[in-house]
């Protein structure tokens, strides 16, 4: 079969399209035939070794899949040749074929296809977990998106919405904006151009968020920490920005408020059942018409590396995917 290897650590288009021997299921894994498999920002520092997760070299990156069962190990009953799949790894999906743990593994909708499937589960599953169980979003409240045209953003804006919550999208460029506005969001900031700050006091008539969503980092987070309202939740998602703010801790004082880390692959395993719970809910959104992921450019495996690069440099608008 062919993958994509990172052989060495670094940057993207060091990765090299590889002829490698098809892997065997073990007990308790099944093989998938991968139709198509998300892009996702921890994947650049997976490959610059710069990750919490250390991969052994050489390995193929990826770990949001969707595609079809074609061998299962032994004890597998609840998967069987043929059914169609979404499964997340750590490692192994810029493939044709890639090995998982059975518990790693969903049935998916019907009515999903694969290439919305691959972009489905890293990112409302980590936006389900923030704005569910760390946020607690309440109807009514008023949640405030970083980084809104990307795949976490916009996820947060629909689940954001169908939570019944009052969503300000905040990005870089018109184009991501009405990303934002197709996705349902209720106002807009352009943060290249708008004083953010400013513009949150002017939508919420001086009275802040109650949360707000970073997957990017860097200077906007205080100047959002500043804009909420008495018990706010400030959700830590990501660095895209490759800044790691720094804040001073008495604003969490002076505003009630709490800064609360968000870390969906560690909860989807030390938390399965609730994060199952996340996902029966997801689906039924989906079904019902409140979530309709945007799939901005589709990739073949041989250009995987501009894939990734493309979403590091925040070039892209929703997700970007690879069909081998």
């Amino acid at each position: 079969m062919k993958a994509m290897l990172c052989e060495e650590f670094g940057p993207p288009e060091l990765l090299k399209l590889r002829e490698v021997a098809t892997p065997e299921p073990g007990a308790g894994q099944v093989r998938v035939r991968v139709e198509a498999c998300g892009v996702n920002f921890p994947e650049s520092l997976i490959i610059q070794n710069k990750y919490q997760f250390k991969a052994e070299l050489p390995f193929a990156p990826g770990g949001e899949v969707a595609g079809v069962v074609d061998a299962v190990g032994e004890g597998v009953t609840a998967f069987k040749r043929g059914d169609a799949v979404m499964a997340m790894a750590l490692t192994g999906g810029y493939a044709e074929q890639i090995i998982v743990d059975q518990d790693a593994i969903m049935s998916r909708p019907e009515t999903m296809k694969s290439e919305i499937a691959a972009g489905f589960t890293m990112t409302y599953g980590t936006s389900m977990h923030a704005l569910k169980q760390r946020a607690r979003l309440q109807e009514g409240e008023v949640l405030l998106v970083l980084g809104a045209g990307g795949g976490v953003g916009l996820a947060a804006v629909e689940i954001g919405k169908a939570m019944g919550a009052t969503v300000i999208a905040a990005a870089s460029s018109a184009e991501k904006l009405e990303a934002a506005k197709q996705a349902g969001a209720d106002h807009f900031i352009n943060y290249s151009d708008e004083d953010l700050r400013g513009r949150v006091k002017e939508i919420t008539g001086g009275r802040g968020v109650d949360a707000f969503y970073d997957p990017v980092g860097g200077g906007m987070f205080e100047s959002c920490l500043r804009s909420m309202a008495w018990g706010g939740r400030a959700l830590v998602v990501g660095f895209a920005s490759g800044d790691i703010p720094k804040v001073a801790v008495n604003l969490t004082l002076l505003k009630g408020c709490a800064i609360v880390g968000v870390f969906w692959g560690a909860f989807r395993k030390i938390e399965p059942k609730e994060d199952a719970a996340n996902f029966a809910e997801l689906f039924k959104w989906f079904e019902e018409g409140k979530l309709a992921p945007q799939v901005s450019k589709a990739y073949p495996l041989a250009d995987a590396g501009q894939a990734l690069s493309a979403l590091v440099n925040r070039e892209v608008v929703g997700k970007v995917i690879l069909t081998p």
